[in-house]
C-alpha cells in the first residue's frame, strides 16, 4: 500500500521502503564488485571479454554493468513482424501516439471479445475528458509487463538472485536465478519470477501476477487474468542497432526529453523482448520490445508517487469517483 502526502505509510509500504534501502546499499556493493563479477565464471558459463565479444566456443553471460538504462518513451515498441501490443489510436499532429489521450485499438486481433470491450470502454472514458485509474496514478505496485513503461532501470546481477530497479516510486523486482516456480504460486503484484541465462541472453519467466481493480498490462488499459504468463529476454545490442530501434519507437511514442540518453556514449545498448500469453484475454501470444541506451542521468532520483498527486486532488478527474491512492488515518505500528 502507498500513502498520500501527509498520511501515514502502511506497514507493507514501510517494509518495501526498508527493502529498497537495502537494495540501494547493494547498488554500491555491485559497483565495487562489478569488475570481479565480469571476470569470474558464474553458473558454469564464461563471461564475455571486456571488448564485448564472446569467448570462442563458449556461452557468455551479458554484463549489464553499473549503469542506468533509459527508455524515454511511455509505451511498448512493436516487433518488426508478428503479433504485437495494443497501440494508441489517438495521435498527435506529428503522427505519434498522444500520451495525454490513451485510446487503445480494441480491434487488434490479439484480443478476445471481452477484453476488446474493456479497452473500448476505457477509450471512451478518455474521449469524455476523464481518465480511468491505473497502477501509476493510484500509486500502486505495478504489474508485469505494465511496469516496463518506466523510463529508467538498473539491473543488479548475482549468481543466485537478480534485482531490477525502476525509477518510479522505488519499485524493484527480485528474480531467483536457476530456480523453478513453486507448485502453488501465491499471486502478488509483481508475480513470481525465475531466471536463467541462455548464452548472451537473460531470460526471466513470470507467472502469478495478482489482479486488482485498477491493474492492467499497459498504459492503454489492456486487462489480464491470473493466467498471465510473461517471458522477458534481455540482451546487449550494438550501438547502431539500439539507435535505430529507439528511432522506430519514437515514431510511435514521443521522446520524453527529461529522461534522455547520453549522446556521447557510443557503447552497446540493451533490448528487452517480451512475450505475453493469457488465455483469458488474448487469442494468441504476442511480443513487445523495450530498447534502452545509457541514460544521460548519472544518479538515481528519489521519485515518490504519493508526494506528487496534488494536481489530481479536489478534481472530478477519474471515471471512478472512489479512485484515490490508498492512505492511512493513523499508524499501524
Amino acid at each position: 500500500m502507498k500513502a498520500t502526502r501527509g498520511s501515514v505509510l502502511s506497514g507493507e509500504h514501510i517494509a518495501l521502503k526498508r527493502n529498497f534501502i537495502l537494495v540501494m546499499i547493494a547498488v554500491a556493493a555491485a559497483a565495487a564488485a562489478s569488475s570481479f563479477l565480469a571476470q569470474t565464471p558464474v553458473l558454469a558459463q564464461t563471461p564475455a571479454p571486456s571488448g564485448g565479444g564472446a569467448a570462442p566456443g563458449a556461452a557468455s553471460i551479458p554484463d549489464f554493468g553499473d549503469a542506468i538504462w533509459a527508455h524515454p518513451m511511455l509505451g511498448f515498441e512493436s516487433p518488426l513482424s508478428g503479433a504485437g501490443p495494443v497501440v494508441n489510436t489517438a495521435r498527435t499532429r506529428t503522427g505519434t501516439s498522444d500520451s495525454n489521450m490513451l485510446v487503445g485499438d480494441y480491434t487488434n486481433p490479439i484480443l478476445k471479445p471481452a477484453a476488446a470491450e474493456i479497452i473500448k470502454k476505457r477509450g471512451e472514458i478518455q474521449r469524455s475528458g476523464l481518465a480511468y485509474p491505473d497502477p501509476d496514478s493510484m500509486c500502486m505496485y505495478e504489474p508485469v509487463p505494465y511496469i516496463f513503461w518506466n523510463f529508467e532501470i538498473r539491473i543488479l546481477q548475482r549468481p543466485e538472485k537478480l534485482v531490477i530497479l525502476y525509477n518510479h516510486d522505488h519499485e524493484f523486482r527480485e528474480v531467483r536465478m536457476n530456480d523453478q516456480h513453486p507448485a502453488k504460486v501465491i499471486p502478488s503484484a509483481h508475480g513470481d519470477s525465475v531466471g536463467h541465462y541462455e548464452g548472451d541472453t537473460l531470460v526471466i519467466d513470470t507467472i502469478g501476477v495478482k489482479v486488482g481493480p485498477y491493474t492492467m498490462i499497459d498504459r492503454l488499459g489492456t486487462p489480464y487474468t491470473e493466467a498471465l504468463h510473461v517471458v522477458e529476454r534481455y540482451r546487449l545490442i550494438d550501438y547502431d542497432a539500439a539507435v535505430a530501434a529507439q528511432a522506430r519507437g519514437f515514431k510511435e511514442w514521443p521522446n520524453i526529453g527529461a529522461y534522455g540518453v547520453d549522446p556521447d556514449y557510443k557503447g552497446k545498448g540493451m533490448q528487452l523482448e517480451f512475450t505475453v500469453e493469457d488465455e483469458g484475454v488474448f487469442t494468441m501470444p504476442w511480443k513487445g520490445l523495450i530498447t534502452y541506451r545509457r541514460a544521460l542521468r548519472k544518479y538515481w532520483d528519489e521519485r515518490v508517487c504519493a508526494e506528487n498527486i496534488t494536481h489530481y486532488e479536489g478534481r472530478n478527474y477519474y471515471s471512478d469517483k472512489n479512485a484515490k491512492p490508498p492512505q492511512a488515518d493513523k499508524p499501524d505500528f
